[in-house]
C-alpha cells in the first residue's frame, strides 16, 4: 500500500543545538530566587535549599549529551496525524511472532518513563525473560508534549489521542496491539481499548482514571465490606480527599488558565523544574526527596523534554480539554470491553476500588504490590516489567481472571 505524505513516517534523530544548552545553562546562572519562610519544609512547595543544590547539579553536573545518546539508542521517528506532528520511538523485538505494545505516558511525563522498561518489553531472552513474552514496543509522546509538541489547536483530549493512536499502529502495520499506560497514558490507553475493542489485545494499566473513592464510604457501605477491602476504601477515599485539599492546584490552573501559566514555565527553567518535581516528591514512594525513588538525573531528562521544546503550556493543555469536553459530553464514555488488568502500586494517589473498576473495566488481572507509586516504569520497572508480561501471556493461554 502507498502512502500519502500526511501519513508518511520520517525518522527522527534528537540532536539539540548547543545554543539551546548555553542559553539554559545562562538562564540558571541568573535565577531570580524568592524568599521563604524559614524551616517551613514542603509545606508551601517546593523548599528553595533543596531546588539550589538541585539546579547546581543541573547546571554543574547533569550531562544532556550523554541523555541524548541514550534515549537516540531507540530507532524514533515522526509522522503527522490528524493535524499533530507526532513523535515515537519504534523498537522491534528480535523475536519475529512478539506482541505489538503502545506505551503511553503522562504529565509532567515523557517517554523518557520508559527508558529501564523497553530493552526487556522487546528483547526479554536478553534481560533473563521468556522469549515467548517479547513485544513489538512504540512508544509515542502525547501531542503536544515534548517532541510531539506544540499542538496548534484544540480537542486533543484522551479520546483523539487515543484515535491517533490507533491510526499511528495501522500505519506501523499492526492490526492487533496491546497498550499501556499510567496517568493520562491510562486515561488514553483505557479509551483506545474501548473505542477501538477490535484492534486491542488487551489494556495493562498502572492507574485507573475515576477508579478512586470520590465520596467518603458510610458505615453501611463499609459494614459489606470484607476487612482488607474496608481498609482499601478508607485509604482511597483519605488520599482522595488530600489531594482535593492540597494536591489539586496544578490540576486546576491547567484545567482554567493554561496560556497564564505557559509564560512562566516557558520563560524559567528554574520554574518549570518545580512546576514538575513537586508532583515527583509528592507522588512517588519516597520519604522526603524525589531521589529516593527516581534518579536524580532521569527526572532533569524528563524536565530537559518539557524545557527545550518549550511545552509546558501545550502540555498543559490536556487538562483544559478534558475539563471542557466534560462540559460538552452529558454522558460519560462507555465501559470498555477490552480485557484490563491493573497494576497497583501503593504510594499511587489515586488508589482504586475494584468494585469501581469492575464497573466500567473488562477486569481480567489484579495486581497489588508492596512498593512503588505513580511513576511506575521510573521507579519499579521490573515489577511493571514482569506484570505486563503475565497479563499477555494470561491472554495468550486464555488464563482465569486474577
Amino acid at each position: 500500500m502507498t502512502s500519502s505524505p500526511m501519513e508518511s513516517v520520517r525518522p527522527f534523530r534528537l540532536d539539540i543545538p548547543q545554543s539551546d544548552l548555553d542559553d539554559l545553562h545562562d538562564r540558571l546562572d541568573r535565577t531570580r530566587w524568592p524568599d521563604e519562610i524559614p524551616g517551613s519544609g514542603w509545606a508551601y512547595g517546593v523548599p528553595t535549599d533543596y531546588l539550589r543544590d538541585l539546579v547546581r547539579h543541573w547546571r554543574n553536573v547533569y550531562d544532556w549529551r550523554a541523555a541524548e545518546a541514550r534515549l537516540n539508542e531507540w530507532p524514533q521517528f515522526t509522522t503527522t496525524i490528524d493535524g499533530a506532528n507526532v513523535h515515537f520511538a519504534h523498537v522491534r523485538s528480535p523475536e519475529p511472532d512478539a506482541t505489538p505494545l503502545i506505551i503511553t505516558h503522562g504529565w509532567p511525563g515523557s517517554i523518557v518513563e520508559f527508558l529501564d522498561v523497553v530493552g526487556p518489553l522487546a528483547d526479554p531472552a536478553a534481560h533473563g525473560g521468556d522469549p515467548a513474552d517479547a513485544f513489538h514496543v512504540v512508544v509515542p509522546g502525547i501531542p503536544g508534549f515534548g517532541l510531539s509538541g506544540p499542538t496548534t489547536e484544540p480537542g486533543w483530549e484522551a479520546g483523539r489521542v487515543a484515535d491517533a493512536w490507533a491510526e499511528l499502529m495501522r500505519r506501523l502495520g499492526y492490526e492487533r496491539f496491546g497498550a499501556q499506560g499510567g496517568d493520562w497514558g491510562a486515561a488514553i490507553s483505557r479509551e483506545l481499548g474501548r473505542a477501538h475493542p477490535e484492534h486491542v489485545i488487551g489494556v495493562h494499566l498502572n492507574l485507573l482514571p475515576g477508579a478512586q473513592a470520590a465520596t467518603e464510604p458510610t458505615a453501611e457501605q463499609l459494614d459489606a465490606l470484607s476487612p482488607e477491602e474496608r481498609e482499601r476504601a478508607l485509604t482511597s477515599w483519605r488520599r482522595w480527599a488530600a489531594w482535593s485539599r492540597d494536591g489539586i492546584g496544578y490540576y486546576h490552573q491547567q484545567a482554567t488558565r493554561p496560556q497564564t501559566l505557559a509564560y512562566g514555565l516557558t520563560d524559567s527553567p528554574v520554574g518549570q523544574l518545580a512546576w514538575i518535581v513537586e508532583k515527583f516528591r509528592e507522588w512517588t514512594d519516597s520519604e522526603e526527596l524525589p531521589e529516593e525513588a527516581v534518579d536524580r538525573d532521569r527526572m532533569l531528562t524528563n524536565v530537559m523534554l518539557y524545557w527545550l521544546t518549550g511545552t509546558a503550556g501545550s502540555s498543559a493543555r490536556i487538562y483544559y480539554e478534558r475539563a471542557h469536553a466534560r462540559d460538552r459530553v452529558a454522558k460519560p464514555s462507555e465501559p470498555s470491553s477490552a480485557p484490563t488488568a491493573l497494576a497497583l502500586f501503593p504510594a499511587e494517589p489515586q488508589l482504586p476500588l475494584r468494585p469501581k473498576a469492575e464497573r466500567t473495566e473488562n477486569l481480567v488481572r489484579w495486581t497489588e504490590f508492596d512498593r512503588g507509586g505513580h511513576f511506575a516504569a521510573m521507579e519499579e520497572p521490573d515489577l511493571l516489567v514482569d506484570d505486563v508480561r503475565a497479563f499477555f501471556r494470561q491472554l495468550r493461554e486464555g488464563s482465569a481472571v486474577s
